[in-house]
């Protein structure tokens, strides 16, 4: 990921096909160790391609990547009969944790 960070900031900064030689010198400024086989991977890989295509494929990839937002969100709708028998759980949680065994932080 990092590699590919740098390779679109060398685009966004103006360098429209930036090189081996420029990753590794935007990765060393920041401390960061450098594998040459991965930045060789990288360019292999986005070659022929430009910056808004590989964002564009990006994106399509992270589009099917399920959140669970969705389903949390279904499911607390779905469970709302339930919520005096939930509220009773969360207090008697509350109740359990606050039970240090006799030690205190202090004592």
């Amino acid at each position: 990921m990092k590699y590919l960070a740098a390779y679109l900031l060398l685009v966004n900064a103006g360098n429209a096909t930036p090189s081996a030689a420029d990753i590794k010198s935007v990765l060393e400024s920041v401390s960061i160790e450098v594998e040459e086989e991965k930045i060789t991977q990288l360019l292999a890989e986005v070659e022929g391609k430009n910056a808004e295509e590989l964002i564009a494929e990006g994106n399509e990839k992270l589009s099917s990547v399920p959140t669970g937002g969705a389903a949390a969100s279904s499911g607390a709708a779905a469970s709302s009969a339930d919520a005096p028998a939930a509220e009773e759980e969360v207090e008697e949680e509350k109740e359990e944790s606050d039970d240090d065994m006799g030690f205190g932080l202090f004592d």
